[in-house]
This record gives structure tokens, C-alpha cells and sequence, in this order.
């Protein structure tokens, strides 16, 4: 197990696999190496060869486990479930990780909500294409104002039940209430306005001063098909780029072809493949 003091090996494994670990490194930045259970806290289990990290799981505050560990899978994310004691509530990593750790942990014939393989694309921040009405400044990507979270809430209810196939109701909202109050106090969501109207939404699920990822992007139904997810992704790249971030991250479902084009529009590439195998309330410990 990873304690205080373990962050230099994590670098360097972060920097040997910049794609896959931003969600590691986000709750590392932000939740220390010590697991007490808040938000951005986990457990984390590596495994050394030559004196460095050739494996990393960890079980996240939220049941979540995080996984690139191309070696030592299963003794990595055991060990990762054993220190926290909590019930395993979802695997993220390269698909054929998630595979592999459900096996590990025995929930190979467990049945997910979201089952998921997801196109996984990076991005030069310097090689962005901007679209054209954001450049000339007919439509406004800018951070929310605290009377429209309501409505982000409501969005992003939509968003978890439409594409992460959560059930619907007030136990969902208030999970997007506590999601989207912490991106707004952690200044991490946009909107796109056009008009005096908000039209899109996006946001970074991980931001650090090297990488931002994008999540949760979202366009009311009526108001799909003109663009503006696309320029809310690229109005929340540039907020990025104009405070040095290099580089962009993100990945959206293997079928969703709509989305695919708007990333590539914008000059993402795609870099291999990520998974998500969520679970109900937790299935295994």
C-alpha cells in the first residue's frame, strides 16, 4: 500500500502513462495519499518492479476503483479493496483491465447498469481548432452563475440517466447537486450562451496544471445537432490553455459517432481505449 512520501514514484509512473491516469492524479492532487473516506480519497495499492511503480489500482471515497496496472492486476486491485473495506461500486481504467479486475474480484457474472468501451482522445491544447462562431464571439463560453445551477442540476440528472444509465429520481438529484456545487466551487464547469441562453454544458472531471479532462458534456435534446456541445468543450480548452495547460483528455462511448466527430473536429486524436463497469450500490468487498 501507498503512503505520504510515495508521490515521487507516482510521478514518474504518471508520466510514463499520461492518458489513462488523470483521474488517479486529479484525487491525488486533491485527496493526499492518506484514505479517511472524505471526497477525492482513496486506497492506494501499487506494485514495484526495479525499485519502480509497474502497477497502480486504487478504491476511491465513492466505491469507485481506478486501475492501469498492465502487470499484477489482481494482486493490485485486491489489495486496493482490502485496505478500504469498502464495497466495489465501479472499475474505470483500459477496458481490458476493467475485464481482468472484475475476474480479480469475482464479479465476472455481477450485472452492471453501465457496462461501457469508450474511445479514449488527446489533444495538443496548441493544435485546438475553435469554432467558428465561438472565435468570433457570437456565442460565450463562460464559468456559471450560481442562479443557474438549478438548472445544472436538472442537466446533469439527465446526462447520468441517459448516458450512464443511472435510475432517475431524487436520490440521482442529489448526487448532481453535490457533483455540480463542487465543480462550481472548484471553478471547473462552462457553459456555452448563446443569445442570453444557455445552450451547452462541460466540464473537467480532472484538471491539473499539465492536463485537463473533459466530462459530463451535455446539450438539452431540443438543442442538439448545431454545434454547441462542441463549442462548450472548446470555450472550457481555451479557459485552460490561457492558464498554461498543455494538454487535453477524454473519452466518450465507442458508438456515440456524433460525439467522435465534434472531438475530432476540434483536433483530438484517438490515443486506445478506456472501460466502466458501474455497479449498483456495491457488489463485492
Amino acid at each position: 500500500m501507498l503512503v505520504p512520501g510515495d508521490e515521487p514514484a507516482l510521478d514518474a509512473f504518471f508520466a510514463a502513462h499520461p492518458h489513462t491516469t488523470l483521474f488517479f492524479q486529479n484525487n491525488l492532487r486533491k485527496g493526499g495519499l492518506v484514505d479517511r473516506g472524505a471526497v477525492y480519497q482513496a486506497s492506494y495499492a501499487a506494485a514495484f518492479e526495479a525499485g519502480a511503480i509497474s502497477a497502480l489500482a486504487n478504491h476511491c471515497w465513492n466505491g469507485n476503483m481506478l486501475l492501469e496496472a498492465p502487470r499484477h492486476l489482481e494482486a493490485v486491485a485486491r489489495a486496493a479493496v482490502r485496505a478500504s473495506g469498502r464495497a466495489v461500486s465501479g472499475i474505470l481504467g483500459p477496458r481490458a483491465q476493467v475485464i481482468a479486475a472484475r475476474v480479480a474480484l469475482g464479479l465476472e457474472t455481477a450485472s452492471p447498469y453501465l457496462d461501457s468501451i469508450e474511445d479514449l482522445f488527446a489533444l495538443e491544447l496548441d493544435q485546438l481548432r475553435v469554432p467558428a462562431p465561438l472565435a468570433r464571439g457570437e456565442w460565450l463560453c463562460r464559468r456559471p452563475r450560481d442562479r443557474e445551477l438549478a438548472m445544472l442540476i436538472a442537466w446533469r440528472h439527465d446526462y447520468r440517466h441517459r448516458h450512464l444509465h443511472e435510475q432517475p429520481g431524487e436520490a440521482l438529484v442529489a448526487k448532481c447537486r453535490e457533483e455540480i456545487q463542487r465543480h462550481h466551487d472548484e471553478h471547473a464547469h462552462f457553459v456555452l450562451e448563446r443569445g442570453g441562453e444557455a445552450v451547452a454544458y462541460a466540464a473537467y472531471n480532472a484538471a491539473l496544471p499539465s492536463c485537463v479532462q473533459i466530462g459530463g458534456v451535455w446539450t438539452p435534446p431540443p438543442l442538439r445537432s448545431q454545434g454547441y456541445a462542441r463549442a462548450a468543450v472548446a470555450g472550457a480548452l481555451l479557459a485552460a490553455r490561457e492558464r498554461g495547460v498543455p494538454r487535453s483528455v477524454l473519452f466518450t462511448e465507442g458508438d456515440n459517432h456524433p460525439a467522435k466527430a465534434a472531438y475530432r473536429a476540434l483536433g483530438y486524436q484517438r490515443v486506445g481505449d478506456y472501460g466502466m463497469a458501474m455497479f449498483g450500490g456495491g457488489e463485492a468487498r
